[in-house]
């Protein structure tokens, strides 16, 4: 078959590997863009973890001064995806996947410490169970804060000793 005897749903036509559409094109556009307003989310300090360039850099630092600007902030960041396009992201979503997975486990201890303290609160033989798994701790003071945070519920008090036995039980549950 020749070019000029083309047929509708013929495969050779169809499967052109450097056509990209204008749809893909676009996705890709916004992908990079929502890219970087996940590292505008991010605070200062873990950007500097982050494989950036100055330029890069530079530009999510004025990204945090346009902050009030609605309108200012929704035009940078297209600018901060337009920069991108140029820009080997491979390396960033890396370095972005760690700082996620950082803060996920971060927060997964900070839910056991809760769990835990609310457990110590309601069942009184939960103490003897993390007695056994935390032997380190000050066993009377853990006792008197428990015993403190329970009364503090009953009177409807605000959660001071509550607060404590959080503080006194966190240290030993995270450097795990």
């Amino acid at each position: 078959m020749t070019e000029t005897e083309f047929k509708y749903g013929d495969s050779k036509w169809l499967e052109q590997p450097d056509h990209i559409s204008k749809s893909q094109v676009k996705r890709e556009m916004l992908a990079l863009q929502a890219l970087g307003e996940e590292l505008l989310a991010l605070s200062p300090a873990a950007r500097q973890k982050l494989p950036l360039d100055e330029e890069l850099m530079d530009a999510l630092e004025l990204a945090d001064k346009l902050a009030k600007k609605r309108e200012a902030l929704r035009r940078h960041i297209q600018f901060i995806g337009r920069l991108m396009r140029d820009r080997d992201i491979e390396p960033i979503e890396q370095a972005l996947a760690v700082i996620r997975n950082t803060n996920q486990a971060a927060t997964r201890q900070f839910h056991k410490v809760e769990t835990w303290r609310d457990r110590l609160i309601k069942d009184s033989e939960a103490v003897t169970d993390f007695i056994a798994e935390y032997p380190d701790i000050d066993v009377q003071q853990l006792r008197q804060l428990i015993r403190n945070a329970k009364k503090e519920q009953e009177k409807q008090q605000p959660p001071k000793y509550y607060r404590e036995l959080f503080q006194l039980i966190k240290p030993l549950i995270i450097t795990e």
